[in-house]
C-alpha cells in the first residue's frame, strides 16, 4: 500500500508533465547550480510542511504552521554566512534547510521531522517544542510569533561590534552580521516597532549595528489583511535604516538583492531592512479554515503565485534541466521525506516531568571565577571615594562599590540602562562607573525597556554578562515578555545549548515617602514568581546587597543563570533604624574575598524561640524596628530575612526556624498574589500542623500618592500588635 501524499504533490507532478507553469522573466541572472540548490531547499521545505499535516492526521505531529509560500527565503540564507546569527520567523523552513547545506554532515530533514513529532531526539529542543534552531548553524531557537525576537537580534548586533571594541572573543566572529526575519502582521507589534526605532536611534548616532531585518510580507495576519503598501510606507523612510526590496518568487532577484543588503550591513556596520514579497499558501496553519474569510477566487489566485512554480519555470527556462529530471527529483524527495518521517515519528518522546524540566536550569561544569584585582588596583579604582572607605555606608553606596568590584573582576560585564552613565542612575547606584570603565561598558540607552532587555539577551548570547538596569519595577511590565517569553525560555527550548546569563537590576518596592503613586511605588513582583528557572534576589541592607550582587554575577558566569536583582528604593539611602542619627542601618563593605551566603539561605537575626518573623526588603526593616519594641517588653524574637525570593528554599527556611513554632510573615506586597501565600503554604505542606502561621500584608490596592500610601502598607505598629496577639496565645491553643 503506497504512502499517502498531499494533493499539492500530485498537482505539482501534473504541472511538470503538462508544462503549465508561469512565464519566467527576471532582471537578474543566477548560476544554474545556485538556482537548482535553492529550488531543492524550497521543495524540501514544502514537502516537510505537507508531511507534517499528514502526520498530524495520524496524531504523530503537533505543529502545522508551515513555510508554504515563503520558501524564497532560501535565497536570503544563501546570501549570508554560516557564522551570521539568524533569529528566524517561524515560516523560515527553507532558510534553515539552505543554511544546513553550508555545514557538511547536516541532516535538516530528519532534524525538522523529529521536531514536528516532538521527539526527545530532536537536536535543538529535545522534544519540547517545534522550533527552527541549531547551535551549529548559529540559529537560536524562536518560540514567539509576535516579533519579540527583534529586540534581542538588535542586542546581538550591538554585541558583535562591542566585543570587537573591547577585544573579547564572542560566540560569533567580529565581521558577523545578524539576520532577523518577521512577518508583515508582526511588523505592527510594539515589540517590532520599538526594536526598529531603537536600531535607528543608535545607528543615527553612528553606533555600529550590523543587523539585517527581513520582513516577509504575505499580506495577511491570520485573517486580517495588511493594507496594500503599508509595509513599504512603514519601513522605507526610517532614519539610518537602508531599505531593500525583492519579490521572493524571483529567486535570482531575491538572491542578488539579499547579497547587496548583506554586503551593505557587513561593510558599513549599519542596519538595513529587506522587504520580501511573499504569499501564504494553505492557510495560517492546518486548522485554519481559509474559506471562512477568503473567497475561493482569492485562494485559487494565490495558488498560482506559488514560488515553487516560479523557480521551477526558471530552472526549465535555463535549458540545463528537463521536466522529466525535475519530476524524478520530486518523486525521490517525496519518498525520502516519507521514509524519514516514518523513522522520526517512531523515535522516543519525553515521558516524565524530570525529563521535561531538565533544561530549565541545567547544571553546568563550574567555571573558575576571574581573579580579584590586586589591592593596588582596587585602591586606584576606589580613589574617587577614598574619604568614605572604611566607614559604614548605606545600601546604594555599597551597591555602587560592589558594581565597581564586579566590573573590575569580570571584564565581560556590561552595565546599561537609561541614565546609568554620567548621571549615575536616578538614585546614584551607578555613579563613577563610566569614569572607571568607559562608555563601552557603562552604556546609556534610550527609554525603552523592551530594547534594554533585548540588548541584554543579545549581549549574553555573544558571551557577555549583561547587567541591565530597569529604573522602576512598574516599568518592566511593558517588556516582561523579553524575560518570560524570550530570556527565561531559551535554555528550555534549546535543551540547554543556549543561555541568557544576566543580572537584571530593578529598583522597586514601596515605602517611598510622599513619592510616586503606583508607577514609582510598586509593591508587586508577582510577574517574576511563576517563571521557571529565574532567580530573584532582594537585599534589605548594604552588606547583603554587595554579597548577593556578587553571587548573582557568579551564578550568571558559572551556571549561565538569569538573575533578577530587586533593590528596595526606600532603603537605598536609609541610615537609621530606631532613632534619628543612630546609623544602625549603615554597614561595612564586605571585601571581595568574603564568602558568599548559601544560595537560598535566609539571614537570621536574634535567637529567640517565642516567635519568628519572616520578611524581606522593607518588611524586614520594619520588623527589625518592631523587634526593638518587643524586646523592650521582654520578648525574644527571631527574624528571618529571606533575601532569595525565587525560588523559595523552604528547607533552608525551616532549618532557620528550628525551635520556633509561631511564625508571622510580614509581606509588603498585596495579600492576594504575594510571596506570603507561597511561604504560608510551603510551611504547612512541609510540616503539617507544626507551625502556627499568620500573615501581615499590604492591602489589595494600588499605592496612592503621598502619606495615603501608608494606609495600605504594613507598618511597624501593625507588626508589633500582631506579634503581641500571637505571643499572648499559646501554641497549643492555636493548634486546637
Amino acid at each position: 500500500m503506497s504512502e499517502a501524499v498531499h494533493p499539492w504533490v500530485n498537482e505539482y507532478r501534473e504541472r511538470l508533465k503538462s508544462g503549465k507553469l508561469p512565464p519566467h522573466s527576471s532582471s537578474h541572472s543566477i548560476e544554474f547550480s545556485t538556482l537548482y540548490q535553492l529550488w531543492h531547499s524550497q521543495l524540501c521545505s514544502r514537502l516537510l510542511d505537507l508531511q507534517s499535516r499528514l502526520l498530524q492526521a495520524k496524531g504523530q505531529s503537533f505543529y502545522t504552521i508551515g513555510s508554504a509560500g515563503h520558501e524564497g527565503n532560501a535565497a536570503v540564507a544563501a546570501a549570508l554566512r554560516l557564522t551570521d546569527p539568524a533569529f528566524l520567523h517561524y515560516r523560515s523552513g527553507a532558510f534553515f534547510i539552505e543554511r544546513s547545506k553550508q555545514l557538511p554532515g547536516s541532516t535538516p530533514l530528519y532534524d525538522m521531522l523529529l521536531s514536528f513529532c516532538a521527539s526527545s531526539d530532536d537536536p535543538i529542543s529535545g522534544g519540547r517544542h517545534k522550533v527552527l534552531g541549531s547551535l551549529a548553524l548559529n540559529i537560536p531557537p524562536q518560540t514567539s510569533t509576535i516579533a519579540s525576537q527583534l529586540p534581542k537580534a538588535v542586542g546581538a548586533a550591538f554585541a558583535v561590534d562591542l566585543a570587537k571594541r573591547l577585544g573579547l572573543d564572542g560566540q560569533w566572529p567580529q565581521d558577523a552580521i545578524v539576520l532577523c526575519s518577521f512577518g508583515d502582521a508582526s511588523a505592527n507589534h510594539s515589540t517590532a516597532q520599538g526594536a526598529i526605532n531603537s536600531t535607528c536611534w543608535a545607528a543615527y548616532q553612528q553606533v555600529p549595528l550590523p543587523v539585517l531585518f527581513v520582513c516577509e510580507d504575505n499580506g495577511l495576519g491570520i485573517s486580517t489583511p495588511t493594507p496594500s503598501g503599508w509595509i513599504e510606507q512603514d519601513l522605507a523612510e526610517r532614519p539610518a535604516l537602508k531599505y531593500f526590496a525583492a519579490d521572493s518568487r524571483d529567486l535570482a532577484q531575491t538572491y542578488h538583492v539579499a547579497r547587496r543588503a548583506a554586503d551593505y550591513v557587513r561593510s558599513k556596520r549599519k542596519p538595513a531592512v529587506l522587504h520580501l514579497s511573499t504569499v501564504r499558501l494553505f492557510g495560517h496553519a492546518g486548522a485554519d479554515a481559509e474559506a471562512a474569510y477568503r473567497t475561493k477566487a482569492q485562494i485559487e489566485a494565490e495558488l498560482e503565485l506559488d514560488p515553487l512554480l516560479s523557480s521551477t519555470a526558471a530552472l526549465l527556462t535555463s535549458g540545463d534541466i528537463t521536466a522529466e529530471q525535475l519530476l524524478a527529483q520530486l518523486n525521490a524527495l517525496v519518498a525520502q521525506v516519507a521514509r524519514v518521517a516514518a523513522i522520526a515519528s517512531d523515535q522516543p518522546k519525553l515521558t516524565t516531568a524530570a525529563q521535561v524540566m531538565a533544561s530549565i536550569a541545567p547544571k553546568r561544569a563550574a567555571l573558575p571565577a576571574p581573579k580579584i584585582p590586586a589591592a593596588e588596583a582596587r585602591q586606584q579604582l576606589f580613589a574617587f571615594d577614598q574619604h568614605n572607605m572604611g566607614k559604614k555606608q548605606h545600601l546604594a553606596k555599597l551597591l555602587n562599590w560592589a558594581l565597581h568590584d564586579v566590573l573590575a573582576q569580570y571584564n565581560n560585564t556590561v552595565v546599561f540602562g537609561e541614565d546609568v552613565g554620567k548621571k549615575g542612575g536616578v538614585y546614584g547606584v551607578t555613579q563613577h562607573l563610566v569614569h572607571a570603565f568607559g562608555s563601552n561598558r557603562v552604556i546609556n540607552t534610550l527609554l525603552d525597556e523592551q530594547s534594554i532587555l533585548g540588548m541584554a539577551i543579545g549581549l549574553s548570547q555573544q558571551g557577555f554578562i549583561s547587567i541591565p538596569e530597569i529604573q522602576f519595577l512598574a516599568y518592566v511590565h511593558n517588556a516582561e515578555d523579553q524575560i518570560r517569553g524570550e530570556a527565561a525560555t531559551l535554555p528550555f527550548f534549546s535543551n540547554g545549548q543556549y543561555h541568557n546569563a544576566m543580572v537584571i537590576r530593578i529598583a522597586g518596592l514601596a515605602y517611598q515617602r510622599g513619592f510616586g503613586g503606583h508607577f514609582h511605588n510598586d509593591n508587586s513582583f508577582a510577574v517574576f514568581r511563576d517563571i521557571p528557572g529565574v532567580i530573584l534576589f532582594c537585599p534589605s541592607n548594604g552588606y547583603d546587597a554587595a554579597l548577593l550582587l556578587r553571587q548573582a554575577v557568579q551564578l550568571a558566569h558559572q551556571q549561565k543563570r538569569l538573575v533578577i536583582f530587586l533593590e528596595p528604593i526606600a532603603l537605598y539611602m536609609t541610615r537609621d533604624l530606631a532613632t534619628a542619627g543612630d546609623g544602625l542601618w549603615l554597614n561595612d563593605y564586605p571585601l571581595p574575598d568574603t564568602p558568599l551566603p548559601e544560595l537560598g539561605a535566609p539571614a537570621v537575626y536574634g535567637d529567640g524561640d517565642e516567635l519568628a518573623i519572616i520578611s524581606y526588603g522593607n518588611g524586614y526593616y520594619l520588623s527589625r524596628q518592631a523587634e526593638i519594641e518587643l524586646a523592650a517588653q521582654g520578648y525574644r524574637i527571631r527574624l528571618l530575612d529571606l533575601r532569595t525570593l525565587v525560588p523559595l528554599h523552604t528547607e533552608l527556611v525551616i532549618k532557620a526556624l528550628a525551635g520556633c513554632r509561631k511564625v508571622l510573615i510580614v509581606d509588603e506586597c498585596r495579600r492576594r498574589g504575594s510571596l506570603s501565600e507561597e511561604l504560608f503554604t510551603a510551611l504547612h505542606e512541609a510540616k503539617p500542623s507544626h507551625f502556627s502561621v499568620q500573615r501581615l500584608c499590604a492591602e489589595d490596592s494600588f499605592i496612592p500618592l503621598g502619606a495615603a500610601a501608608y494606609a495600605v502598607l504594613p507598618s511597624k505598629q501593625q507588626i508589633v500588635q500582631q506579634a503581641l496577639t500571637m505571643l499572648s496565645v499559646s501554641t497549643e491553643q492555636v493548634m486546637l
